[in-house]
């Protein structure tokens, strides 16, 4: 059970990265849905555009989560 809330920050982290490719070349990746939001938040400066997908990080969330079983 812990290596799941283990395994979360590293499906994000993923998923961020991932989507980010898929997302930045213009494609919504298929089946993965990959879709943008702006992050704006004037007071402290930030303008920013977040690429997504949530079956991509549940994907990724599953692969972490056996990678950290198999390490146990």
């Amino acid at each position: 059970m812990i290596a799941m809330f283990k395994a979360i920050p590293f499906g994000i982290f993923l998923t961020l990265l991932v989507a980010l490719f898929i997302g930045s070349g213009g494609s919504t990746g298929g089946v993965l849905e990959v879709f943008h939001f702006n992050v704006v938040m004037p007071e402290i400066g930030i303008d920013a555009t977040v690429y997504w997908s949530w079956r991509l990080f549940l994907a990724a969330t599953g692969l972490a989560f056996a990678l950290l079983l198999m390490m146990d």
